[in-house]
């Protein structure tokens, strides 16, 4: 059920943004997608610095995103998202929205990277406790309807990974117990914040770190 919400509010949301985005202005969805790069950047900035002034981090950080990052440009898992997106695109008819690649690739790293979803979806399927995917979905419905806003559509897509990602780890979740861990748990919320403070840096600086590429850093930091 955590799942299905959190998908269910990503719809709405998306819808939400859609319909507020029509009476803003280009320069206002413009200057309002600037402000949500901010807003990601202090979530991701505030997420990371938690952890690091808790404990010693800063050499898995710099393995994990190093390492990470060579294996991801390797497989190029961001041309692997955006062909994703460019199939959806022509799919739902929206060959001619410039943005909607850019909604749904910003969305989709918005919402699927962080230990929320990983650890929700794993107390979802082991304990029948969605409560971890629900304050998730409330986050994403705000989330993504303020991006949709500004980049239209394609955010409202987003919910396709996160309903592949959240409902596969649930469907496995007695596989991936060692999560739970603490240390695992630090681990994944230290990388995925800094993750997400690239997601937030690309809104106001477009296309200035390919963060789909950067994804095996999250396995990478579980190793430690």
């Amino acid at each position: 059920m955590g799942t299905i919400v959190n998908v269910g509010a990503i719809v709405l949301g998306g819808l939400g943004g859609m319909v507020l985005g029509k009476f803003l202005k280009a320069s206002t969805q413009e200057l309002l997608m600037k402000i949500n790069g901010i807003a990601v950047l202090f979530l991701g900035i505030s997420g990371a610095m938690e952890k690091m002034l808790s404990g010693s981090y800063a050499m898995m950080l710099i393995l994990s995103l190093a390492v990470g990052a060579v294996i991801g440009d390797v497989i190029d898992i961001e041309k692997g998202l955006e062909r994703f997106g460019q199939w959806l695109k022509k799919k739902s008819g929206n060959s001619k929205n410039k943005l909607f690649m850019e909604g749904f690739v910003t969305s989709t790293l918005t919402v699927c990277i962080g230990a929320m979803a990983i650890v929700g979806a794993i107390q979802d399927g082991l304990f029948h406790d969605p409560s971890t995917l629900y304050a998730k979905s409330l986050l994403d419905f705000i989330i993504i309807f303020v991006l949709s806003a500004s980049l239209g559509i394609g955010c409202l897509f987003s919910a396709i990974p996160v309903g592949l990602l959240q409902g596969g780890i649930t469907l496995v979740s007695g596989l991936l117990t060692f999560l739970l861990a603490d240390g695992a748990l630090d681990n994944l919320s230290l990388v995925g914040n800094v993750l997400i403070f690239c997601v937030g840096l690309n809104l106001v600086y477009p296309k200035t770190i390919k963060v789909a590429n950067l994804l095996p850093a999250l396995l990478i930091a579980l190793l430690f």
